[in-house]
């Protein structure tokens, strides 16, 4: 029997001029940082691996608009748009990418590997999936203290194909843990289109066997996402377990700076960002709905580029970590149960 497909959720959302215009604010400064990390790693002075956010700033902002403070967010190595989404100073995102002391692991990090305890930010992980059961352990951690926290657990469509996810989803679905599983589902992976990776289309499906509850969402639309978003966070904080949301999105670069992306076609690409742009469409909105003029939307712009240009300066200023730091942040001296008692 055939499997009926399911489309992307794709709700009227109810938002005010302001909302717009700050969603806009937000994807912009993705989109303008991630062009220039790309600018700088073609300079060499971004070193290893970097991977852009290009194209999916609607995934992390729309869910950002959903989440409260104390909530934690864990992901993959494709990560700078969630650190500037939660709030994460660009000048320190910048000087970590350039492995500068003024970066957010001091410059001992780089792209893949940065944390910030104050916006709850548990990373930045390299290794497909891993972060994955981490996740669901801080969502863990929130219940055992009977808070009313939730956890944000991004991964991609490749990812989901690893073991461990499913192992995840056994102990969070047995355990009612207060967590999120956000697909980003790029359609590619590293390389490889979903249709010859994944035997099941509905990646979201595969949380039915343990009893959690997803959907589909057109990761292009910032509103989509916000609502889907809203829907999950409540369904966690009402104590009824995790919740899976299988993000349709797109990435315009390749997998990593190397990537040339020769398994798809340029005539895609600039389809996707002709028609389904995820900036152009709330910027659409805020002239058609007279929330903002061109000359409004300008002025945003030069903003986002001085706070940008500014970032990249800061991090060619800053020194490179004393030799002395290999020694260092090596083993944890605190014990965190301890210190909270």
């Amino acid at each position: 029997m055939a499997t009926r497909k399911t489309t992307p959720t794709a709700r009227k959302s109810n938002v005010s001029g302001d909302e717009l215009k700050h969603y806009y604010r937000e994807m912009l400064l993705i989109r303008r940082f991630e062009e220039k990390a790309g600018q700088l790693y073609g300079m060499g002075l971004i070193g290893g691996f970097c991977h852009l956010y290009i194209g999916q700033e609607a995934v992390v902002v729309g869910l950002e608009a959903a989440a409260e403070e104390g909530d934690k967010r864990i992901t993959s190595y494709r990560d700078h748009g969630h650190m500037l989404a939660c709030g994460m100073d660009p000048d320190g995102v910048m000087a970590e990418l350039t492995g500068r002391e003024g970066g957010y692991s001091k410059g001992k990090g780089g792209s893949m590997h940065m944390f910030s305890k104050e916006k709850h930010f548990y990373g930045g992980h390299g290794i497909v999936g891993a972060q994955v059961p981490l996740g669901a352990g801080l969502a863990f951690s929130d219940k055992y203290r009977g808070n009313d926290r939730v956890t944000f657990t991004y991964f991609g469509d490749g990812a989901a194909n690893q073991g461990q996810v499913y192992e995840t989803f056994n102990m969070a679905a047995l355990w009612e843990l207060p967590v999120i599983f956000v697909i980003e589902n790029n359609q590619y992976a590293m390389g490889t289109a979903q249709k010859r990776s994944t035997s099941t289309e509905e990646i979201h499906k595969r949380g039915e066997p343990f009893g959690i509850p997803g959907e589909i969402v057109d990761g292009m639309n910032v509103l989509a996402v916000k609502d889907a978003g809203e829907k999950a966070v409540a369904h966690c904080r009402a104590g009824k377990g995790p919740y899976i949301l299988e993000v349709k999105t797109y990435r315009y670069r390749g997998h990593s700076m190397s990537d040339p992306a020769k398994y798809r076609t340029r005539e895609e690409v600039q389809k996707m960002r002709e028609e389904r742009d995820p900036i152009e469409q709330v910027r659409s909105m805020l002239l058609s709905g007279k929330h903002a003029s061109e000359d409004d939307l300008k002025a945003i712009d030069k903003e986002i580029k001085d706070i940008v240009n500014k970032s990249a300066d800061f991090s060619k200023e800053s020194p490179e970590p004393a030799a002395d730091e290999l020694w260092t942040d090596i083993y944890a001296d605190t014990v965190p149960q301890k210190e909270e008692a």
